[in-house]
């Protein structure tokens, strides 16, 4: 049994960049993408365990189709849906805000409507971020399909489901390096980050965000840029922003990572926002 419902975001939606973000960030095995029709199948968490899901990104909503016959259980992926996409965001006050500035200003005319799309597990979102880091994403896509067939599960709906913390956490260290073909270093990353969140640590977007923060940082192999990233992606802090980021980095100009973080200044309190339109600009070729 299945059931489907058409989700409205608040105000406009920039439906070809949303796909496009979903089908590039896509784990080969625990994720399905349809650029062409806009759709992406994944498995969604909640209380009483994974369920399939597909979503399609359409001109003004996106409809949601999930594998459950339970009322509340539907409720509860609607809700965990909407937050993934940021389908309640109020792009039209981003848009004011950005209206007058000289770089964003021309980006937001161009593509009403782009969302800060997130995550919709945290855990997941900070072994790819790991991952991803000083990679292309292609590549950390790949790392993250040969994580999860060496150490997730299949699920009933077919999907590959994305290991635990505590499988990561225990998997030997030099099994894990040669599994993913990824360095020692990042394998070690990888691990620390999975022992993190086995022993407690909760990426809580309603947590107090600086001693969050400050965890992060203390995890080896955890800098600057991936703390920055999963405060975008996944505690969706609207005001986040990484100023190390190459590709954002390029879009305003190629300015040092100091004098990034100085001129984003002027994008409080929607950085987040910015990020999204300097990476969409710099990455996405349709409207």
């Amino acid at each position: 049994m299945s059931r489907t419902a058409i989700l409205t975001p608040n105000g406009a939606l920039a439906a070809g960049p949303m796909a496009a973000i979903l089908a590039n960030h896509a784990i080969p095995g625990c994720e399905l993408t349809d650029p062409s029709g806009r759709s992406h199948t994944r498995l969604l968490p909640t209380p009483a365990g994974p369920r399939r899901v597909t979503v399609t990104i359409r001109t003004d909503d996106v409809e949601l189709t999930a594998d459950t016959d339970d009322g509340a259980e539907f409720a509860h992926l609607v809700r965990v849906t909407r937050a993934w996409l940021d389908l309640d965001a109020d792009v039209a006050a981003v848009e004011r805000a950005f209206d007058g500035d000289p770089l964003l200003g021309p980006l937001v005319r161009q593509r009403p409507g782009l969302r800060a799309v997130g995550y919709p597990d945290a855990f997941e979102a900070a072994i790819m971020t790991v991952l991803g880091q000083q990679v292309s994403v292609a590549a950390g896509g790949t790392f993250g399909g040969r994580l999860a067939a060496a150490y997730g599960g299949r699920s009933a709906s077919g999907l590959t489901l994305f290991p635990t913390p505590q499988r990561l956490a225990d998997a030997p260290p030099e099994e894990l390096r040669a599994a993913v073909g990824v360095t020692r270093t990042r394998a070690a990353t990888v691990q620390h980050v999975a022992r993190a969140v086995a022993e407690g640590l909760t990426l809580d977007p309603d947590a107090d965000q600086a001693p969050l923060r400050r965890q992060l940082l203390a995890i080896p192999g955890i800098g600057p840029w991936s703390a920055d990233y999963l405060a975008v992606r996944v505690l969706r802090d609207p005001d986040a922003f990484t100023p190390g980021d190459l590709v954002a980095r390029r879009a305003m100009g190629n300015p040092s990572i100091r004098d990034a973080g100085t001129l984003a200044e002027a994008w409080r309190p929607y950085r987040a926002y910015a990020l999204f339109h300097l990476w969409t600009a710099a990455t996405y070729r349709g409207a």
